[in-house]
């Protein structure tokens, strides 16, 4: 569940009040993210900011269906941009990029407060990746939220990298890779040689050729949920990417081909997740 909504939505066009809007219904301010690991100017989503006053005085009756609505078609919701609970990356609308943005507060506590009333247990995941302040990990874990960690993350920065298995804690999801990243198997063979060296004795020389050595570190990691891309099970390459991060063509258009999840790869899957305690 996206944390903000499109312009063109019909939740921005029946509740404009709600929103960070001028007297024509366009947004004065749009959100997104500073410049980070995936982009050096940032992103710019463009979404609508919301008036979170309004939604205060509202008792957050709009989120609180929202997630209702949510639940009718999930078991449990992944909130992107989990930061965003804790402070908005502001952007003026008329900006093109998302260098000139600033932090903004959010009330994320009273927000989940709300919804842990309506909702208990909370049936969320954060998304809490990028730079992440000690107040957003701490709203997290306030709430029993589990966070993230992403193995093609792990690989830099040292032994206290926190995406390496070593450093992992039950209250996260582990994941491979996500939909922002590329499949596995192309992330690997992107690496030079010394990087590849490096996974590779990390990960104790194993004589399998990628994506199984991270599919296996992502299911015996002490993460109490793993979660592995289809791409990376079927171990397919770049050009089976989901969404490069900072682009607006071309994404989201990848389809499972047809008889690709064989009886075989279910049997191998299963057998994984028997290993590692996960069946």
């Amino acid at each position: 569940m996206p944390l903000f909504v499109s312009h063109d939505s019909a939740d921005v066009w029946a509740n404009q009040k709600l929103f960070q809007l001028d007297k024509t219904g366009q947004p004065t301010v749009v959100a997104g993210v500073p410049p980070d690991y995936f982009s050096a100017t940032g992103q710019r989503w463009g979404n609508p900011v919301f008036k979170w006053a309004r939604h205060t005085a509202q008792g957050f009756g709009w989120w609180i269906n929202r997630v209702r609505t949510e639940l009718e078609m999930f078991d449990v919701i992944r909130i992107d941009h989990f930061r965003g609970l804790d402070a908005v990356w502001e952007i003026p609308a008329s900006a093109s990029t998302a260098e000139s943005g600033a932090w903004r507060p959010a009330p994320g506590r009273e927000l989940l407060r709300a919804l842990h009333a309506a909702f208990n247990p909370l049936p969320f995941l954060a998304e809490d990746l990028g730079t992440i302040t000690q107040p957003v990990t701490d709203l997290r874990r306030e709430y029993k939220l589990p966070g993230m960690r992403v193995l093609q993350f792990a690989f830099g920065g040292g032994p206290a990298n926190p995406y390496l298995p070593h450093n992992h804690e039950p209250d996260s999801a582990v994941y491979t890779g996500t939909h922002d990243n590329n499949t596995t198997l192309g992330w690997f063979k992107e690496l030079d040689a010394p990087a590849q060296k490096q996974v590779m004795e990390y990960l104790g020389l194993p004589s399998s050729p990628m994506p199984w050595p991270l599919v296996d570190a992502a299911l015996a990691s002490v993460c109490r949920l793993a979660i592995i891309p289809v791409q990376d099970i079927l171990a397919l390459g770049a050009a089976h990417r989901m969404n490069p991060p900072g682009t607006v063509t071309g994404n989201w258009q990848w389809k499972l081909p047809a008889k690709k999840l064989t009886p075989d790869l279910a049997a191998k899957m299963k057998h994984l997740n028997q290993i590692y305690g996960r069946g």
